[in-house]
């Protein structure tokens, strides 16, 4: 046994010295790096919450992201190539810092996209409900980043990437043939994405089903129905199928009609377009159309109606009819109109009293 001195000089490519101060470098790299993301970090995340710019949370989530693991690798990076290497293994540290290097640019370029599209996305209208969309692009995005990546350091490696191309060529192929329908729902959420003839939040109608679209996905798109549950419809269904989207709705078209008895008088049946048209008047968010005696049938005396409400809100629309609905019956009354009900028009049968039909063209 040596002295302590003598150990840590015994010749060899690396000493044991050489061998602490690598490992010193390393450890005291990493500490550093630890104490500064744990007490520096921590202030700056805390001032940056009280901050309403989301640039700032951008910037604190790349330095974490990106910023620290770099250095973190450079570090040890550092700390390894302070010892003299053989040849296996001076090609076993440039492989590795090759596919460290190549991850960490794959990541910045993902990263850089996504939040170009989330910005860009954030500017429409109902910025903050899209961006839920961008989830599903994003995978698509991320796949194709990373098997070019793949390749092109396949390729800077020295390896032949023909082959791998080739091979890749022939299973694609093989996959596509058996995977038709997902690739066909993958390329109709390209459609939607960009065509955007729906968005999360618009309130559809696909076939007999209705319901406001809660997520759009790589594959499907999932509603959530007027009476609760959730519906799951394929992208390349909703892409063939004939869409109403109520939300882009500008006017909503009412046509509705009421039917009186023929007790009423001709100057009470004169009236009763003038009655309907100040009733809707005057509610608010409607524009009135037009309202005519328009049929005498072996019923009863029938007006139809016609309004529009001016704002997409289906709820809206129900209150104004309600409120419609409401004020005939009460302005009725008080003129001592009679709606007819079907009891009346079934003994007018059988007492043969039912007029003769007729018709008024609009």
């Amino acid at each position: 046994m040596g002295s302590f001195e003598e150990i840590l000089s015994r010749e060899g490519k690396n000493t044991v010295q050489t061998y602490l101060i690598a490992a010193g470098i390393i450890v005291l790299g990493l500490l550093l790096i630890r104490i500064f993301k744990r007490v520096i970090m921590t202030k700056v995340e805390q001032m940056v919450a009280k901050s309403p710019s989301k640039t700032d949370d951008q910037v604190v989530a790349g330095i974490e992201k990106f910023v620290l693991p770099i250095l973190s690798f450079l570090v040890i990076y550092w700390g390894i190539n302070s010892l003299e290497l053989s040849v296996k293994a001076s090609r076993v540290v440039e492989v590795a810092t090759g596919v460290v290097i190549m991850v960490f640019v794959l990541r910045f370029i993902s990263t850089t996209i996504r939040i170009i599209l989330i910005n860009h996305i954030r500017k429409q209208e109902n910025g903050e409900t899209k961006v839920l969309q961008v989830g599903g692009l994003m995978i698509i995005i991320n796949l194709v980043v990373w098997i070019l990546g793949g390749v092109f350091l396949i390729q800077n490696l020295g390896y032949d990437v023909s082959t791998i191309l080739t091979g890749v060529g022939i299973g694609g192929i093989a996959v596509a043939l058996a995977a038709q329908n997902i690739i066909g729902d993958l390329f109709n959420y390209f459609v939607i994405f960009f065509d955007k003839p729906f968005e999360v939040g618009d309130a559809i109608n696909v076939d007999d089903k209705n319901g406001t679209i809660e997520y759009i996905g790589v594959k499907t798109t999932r509603l959530r129905s007027l009476t609760g549950e959730q519906i799951i419809i394929s992208n390349s269904d909703l892409t063939k199928s004939r869409v109403h989207n109520y939300k882009r709705q500008e006017n909503r078209r009412v046509q509705f009609t009421v039917t009186v008895v023929y007790d009423t008088t001709t100057s009470q049946l004169e009236k009763i377009p003038t009655l309907i048209k100040s009733i809707i008047e005057s509610a608010k968010d409607v524009r009135f159309d037009r309202a005519h005696l328009a049929r005498l049938t072996d019923y009863g005396v029938v007006f139809e109606v016609i309004y529009y409400v001016t704002v997409a809100d289906y709820l809206r629309y129900m209150d104004i009819q309600q409120y419609i609905n409401l004020k005939l019956l009460q302005t009725f009354e008080r003129e001592d109109i009679h709606f007819l009900i079907r009891e009346d028009w079934q003994a007018a049968k059988q007492r043969h009293e039912t007029p003769t039909p007729q018709t008024i063209d609009n």
